[in-house]
C-alpha cells in the first residue's frame, strides 16, 4: 500500500480490530445478561474480529483516513443485533447495552495505560512496537468512546439519551436514527468544508471530541500513574 508501512499498520490496524470487536460484543453480552439472546443466537458474543468486522468500516475506512493523514482515526463494525423489546425492562435496559460499548473501551484505554509500566519486560527489538500499540490502543479506545456517547441516535449517546430523557424529548430525538448517518456525515465533513469557504470554523463534532478525548487520556494517565 503506498504511502503508509506495514509498521504503521500494524500498530494502528490491530489495536483498532480490538478496539471494535470488544465493544461490540461487550453490546451483545449485556443484551444477552439482560433477555435478548439475538447477538447470542448469531454469534457475535464473540472476541473473534472476523463476526464483527465490517469490510468497508473496520479496513477500508481507517487506510484511507491513516493515507491521507486525517487528524483522526475512525472505524466501525456489524453493529450488533438487539432486540430490545425482549430486554426484562426494556427503557432502561437499552441504556446498559448501550453504555456497554464505550464502557469496555474505557476499561481497554485503562489496561493500555497501566501496560506502560511493563514495558521494560519486554525485549528491546520488541519495545517500540509494543509501546506504539499501547499508545494507539489508548488513543483509539477513548476516541471510539467519546463518539459513540455524542447524543446522536444511532451512537451509543442516543441510545441511552432515548432511554433517559422524558418521552416527550425521547420520542423526537429516536426519530432521528434513520439520518443519524446523515448527520455525522454533515457535522464532519460538509460543515468543516463550508467553514473553510466562509473562513469560519465549524469543524464542531471533531473539536468536541478531540478536546473531551485530550481530558479522558490525561485522566487515565494521570490514575496509572504514568504522569
Amino acid at each position: 500500500m503506498p504511502g503508509i508501512s506495514l509498521y504503521t499498520l500494524s500498530v494502528w490496524v490491530l489495536p483498532l480490530v480490538i478496539a471494535i470487536t470488544f465493544h461490540e460484543a461487550a453490546h451483545g453480552f449485556i443484551a444477552y445478561r439482560l433477555g435478548d439472546n439475538t447477538a447470542w443466537t448469531l454469534g457475535r458474543v464473540s472476541f473473534n474480529p472476523l463476526r464483527h468486522i465490517d469490510p468497508f468500516g473496520t479496513v477500508i475506512l481507517p487506510g484511507i483516513l491513516l493515507l491521507s493523514h486525517a487528524p483522526f482515526l475512525f472505524g466501525y463494525a456489524k453493529p450488533v443485533p438487539v432486540n430490545f423489546r425482549n430486554l426484562n425492562h426494556p427503557r432502561i435496559d437499552m441504556v446498559w447495552v448501550a453504555l456497554a460499548g464505550p464502557a469496555t473501551n474505557i476499561l481497554l484505554a485503562l489496561l493500555a495505560a497501566s501496560a506502560f509500566h511493563l514495558l521494560g519486560l519486554v525485549p528491546g527489538a520488541s519495545a517500540q512496537w509494543v509501546a506504539d500499540n499501547l499508545k494507539n490502543a489508548l488513543i483509539i479506545n477513548v476516541i471510539l468512546a467519546v463518539f459513540n456517547m455524542l447524543p446522536i441516535p444511532p451512537l451509543d449517546g442516543g441510545r441511552v439519551a432515548v432511554g433517559l430523557l422524558p418521552k416527550v424529548l425521547a420520542a423526537p430525538l429516536s426519530r432521528l436514527e434513520p439520518y443519524g448517518l446523515l448527520i455525522l456525515i454533515g457535522g464532519l465533513l460538509l460543515l468543516p468544508m463550508l467553514g473553510r469557504q466562509l473562513d469560519l470554523n465549524l469543524d464542531v463534532i471533531s473539536t468536541i471530541v478531540k478536546t473531551v478525548t485530550g481530558y479522558v487520556i490525561q485522566f487515565l494517565l494521570l490514575v496509572t500513574g504514568n504522569i
